[in-house]
């Protein structure tokens, strides 16, 4: 069985006992949370795809921890011009086990 759902402006295919990391939630690490914004719920029997979103559908997911991602690199220069400027970034990011598909 899997799913696919929204969170933070993107989509993820899961399935149970997955771990993904997504953008942050408020959430403590150890609790509980419950995605509703369920685009399309596949199974032996079939595809169910929302219409945006699939009526009655869940996915709950235990928060592992809340991390951050790899440091980015932005460095920008402009040529003959002696000028550049280098900057660094660490998305903060939630990590989940996903425990529950729930199809409607």
């Amino acid at each position: 069985m899997f799913a696919v759902i929204r969170t933070g402006g993107k989509q993820y295919r899961v399935t149970p006992n997955a771990v993904l990391k997504v953008e942050k939630l408020e959430a403590e690490p150890g609790s509980t949370f419950t995605f509703t914004d369920v685009l399309a719920v596949g199974s032996e029997a079939g595809v169910t795809i929302g219409t945006p979103i699939v009526a009655g559908a869940s996915v709950t997911a235990t928060v592992i921890a809340q991390d951050r991602l790899d440091k980015v690199i932005i460095f920008k220069k402009r040529r003959r011009q002696n000028s550049r400027r280098k900057n660094g970034h660490r998305q903060h990011v939630t990590v989940l086990r996903v425990a529950d598909i729930i199809a409607a």
